[in-house]
């Protein structure tokens, strides 16, 4: 048997990764220390980085992403606080992804997180339940929605056929310039 057809046979038989979507928030961004950190958090917590960059929205950004919450009483200070400065969107990958990441983000409430979860993102570094550093998606659909809106080159469906596997598999490296992990083909 070849590599490659070891390498497809072991992809049948082994969890595929799943993708989600993570942003850090302004509150976290205004402070490279802090950005440092929760990078670092996402490796630690063996995520794959597949896409990240760094932006700024504007105003009808924020309304269009969070629609959903239009009429509820957080919205405008929501609205507001996320095109009040730079924040970093990232694409992430692991097994389970999207429960995985919204373990380590915390409860949403600050408070609670500091009560329940102490060990998580938003018990540590979390000012309020708006500035609360992070954001991630609640479910598959809602992280391959918000992956296309922050990141609208990008098509999950095809990383997941033509990428996935081999990032499943290791052949991956992380470049710490670009501060993604990319396939040897990519570096």
């Amino acid at each position: 048997m070849s590599r490659v057809e070891a390498m497809l046979l072991t992809a049948r038989l082994s969890k595929a990764l799943q993708l989600t979507l993570a942003v850090i928030k302004p509150d976290a961004v205004a402070h490279p220390v802090m950005l440092e950190a929760l990078h670092q958090r996402i490796l630690d917590d063996n995520f794959a980085i597949v896409r990240c960059k760094e932006l700024v929205w504007k105003r009808h950004d924020s309304e269009r992403f969070y629609a959903e919450h239009a009429g509820r009483f957080f919205y405008q200070r929501l609205v507001e606080f996320m095109s009040s400065g730079p924040m970093r969107a990232y694409i992430l990958a692991r097994e389970d992804a999207v429960s995985h990441w919204r373990e380590v983000m915390g409860p949403t409430k600050v408070f609670r997180a500091r009560y329940s979860s102490p060990a998580t993102i938003r018990a540590q570094f979390g000012l309020t339940d708006t500035r609360n550093t992070t954001h991630g998606s609640d479910s598959m659909e809602s992280a391959h929605r918000e992956i296309r809106f922050f990141f609208p080159e990008f098509c999950p469906e095809e990383w997941m056929e033509k990428e996935e596997p081999l990032f499943r598999f290791g052949e991956m490296k992380y470049d710490q310039q670009r501060q993604i992990h990319m396939l040897p083909t990519q570096c």
